[in-house]
C-alpha cells in the first residue's frame, strides 16, 4: 500500500495555515466517529517558554486541521493563554475565508493558462475523479494554478479522513483569545502566505501538484499518527514526520516554508522581547521541531527556550 507523502502531512500540520481559508471549498461528508483521542490522558501538546526580566513568550505548535473529537487543551495551555496579553498567529485571517478571496483570485487563478494545458491526460483523469469526491465540477479547477489545486486536494483528502479545518487548533485559540478580549496579531500577512506558494519555481509547483494528486488517491489516514503524536507532545514523532521526511522528500519547499520563515519569526520574537509583557505564540508544529526550528534560531541569537 502506498503511503501518504510528507508533503500532505506538513501542509496540514505545519506550513499552511492559510489552507484553512479553503476548507469551505471541500464539501465532503465528514465521517462520524465515536472515538476520542487519547490526548486527554497524556501530558498534552508541547509548550515552550522564553523569558527575560520583563518579557514572557510562550511557543505552542499547532495542527491546522483536526478531528473535532480530539481533546487537546490542557490546564498548562489554558493557563499560559490566560496569562498572555496577546495571541500571535502566523496570520490573523485563520477564520475568515472571505478575507482571503481577493488574494486567492490574484495569486491562485490564471485564466490565460488553463490547468489542462499544464497537466497530462492521465493527471486530468485522476483530478476529475478527485473533483467528484470533493463535490466540485472539474471545470472549477481549470483556472486554478497548480499550487492552489494542491491545497484543495490536501484539504479534500484530510476532510475525507475525518479532519476538519473548522476544528483547527489555530481557530480554536483565536476564538478563545477573542472571547477573552486579548490583542491578536501575526508574524505574516495573508498575502505573504499565499506568495510563498505563488512564487515557487514552476518545477517545484508542479511537483507539489503531482504529489498532492497522488496523496488524494491514497487518502490521509496516515495523518493519524502525526496528529496523535502532536496531541501527546511526542517530539520524536513530529520531527520524523515534519522535518526528517520533508527535508528528504521536498528540500526546496522545506527551505521556503520552514527555514526562512523560522529565521524571520525568531527575529520578530527578539524584537518583541525588547519590550515588556506576555505573549502566546501559536504556529504550525513543523516550525517548532528540529535543527531549524524557531527555538534553534532563537538560540543562535542568544535567546534560550525551555519546554514546560
Amino acid at each position: 500500500m502506498r503511503q501518504t507523502s510528507t508533503v500532505t502531512k506538513l501542509l496540514a500540520a505545519g506550513a499552511a495555515v492559510f489552507a484553512l481559508a479553503f476548507g469551505g471549498c471541500a464539501q465532503l461528508d465528514r465521517p462520524t466517529s465515536s472515538s476520542t483521542s487519547r490526548a486527554g490522558a497524556s501530558a498534552g501538546p508541547a509548550l515552550w517558554v522564553v523569558r527575560d526580566e520583563d518579557s514572557t513568550i510562550y511557543l505552542f505548535g499547532t495542527v491546522h486541521v483536526m478531528k473535532p473529537e480530539t481533546v487537546w487543551r490542557t490546564p498548562k495551555i489554558d493557563q499560559a493563554l490566560a496569562a498572555s496579553d496577546e495571541l500571535v498567529l502566523e496570520i490573523t485571517e485563520v477564520d475568515d475565508p472571505a478575507a482571503m478571496a481577493p488574494l486567492v483570485q490574484r495569486y491562485g487563478l490564471d485564466f490565460k493558462t488553463p490547468l489542462s494545458s499544464r497537466i497530462t491526460p492521465a493527471e486530468k483523469a485522476k483530478l476529475e475523479q478527485a473533483a467528484k469526491v470533493i463535490g466540485l465540477p472539474y471545470a472549477a479547477f481549470e483556472p486554478m494554478r497548480p499550487w492552489l489545486v494542491s491545497l484543495q486536494l490536501v484539504i479534500g483528502a484530510l476532510t475525507k479522513a475525518g479532519y476538519d479545518p473548522e476544528a483547527g487548533v489555530d481557530r480554536m485559540l483565536k476564538a478563545a483569545a477573542t472571547a477573552a478580549g486579548k490583542h491578536i496579531t501575526a508574524f505574516e500577512t495573508a498575502e505573504q502566505q499565499l506568495r510563498f506558494f505563488a512564487d515557487l519555481p514552476p518545477e517545484v509547483e508542479m511537483a507539489l501538484f503531482r504529489q498532492s494528486l497522488e496523496d488524494f488517491e491514497v487518502g490521509a489516514a496516515e495523518f493519524d499518527p502525526l496528529a496523535d503524536g502532536w496531541a501527546r507532545g511526542d517530539l520524536r514523532v513530529l520531527e520524523r514526520f515534519l522535518v526528517d521526511e520533508w527535508k528528504a522528500e521536498a528540500p526546496g519547499l522545506y527551505e521556503v516554508l520552514i527555514v526562512r520563515r523560522n529565521q524571520d519569526w525568531a527575529r520578530q520574537i527578539e524584537e518583541k522581547m525588547k519590550g515588556a509583557g506576555t505573549s502566546f505564540v501559536a504556529v504550525g508544529s513543523g516550525h517548532l521541531v528540529g535543527p531549524d526550528s524557531v527555538q534553534a534560531q532563537l538560540k543562535r541569537r542568544g535567546i534560550a527556550s525551555r519546554r514546560l
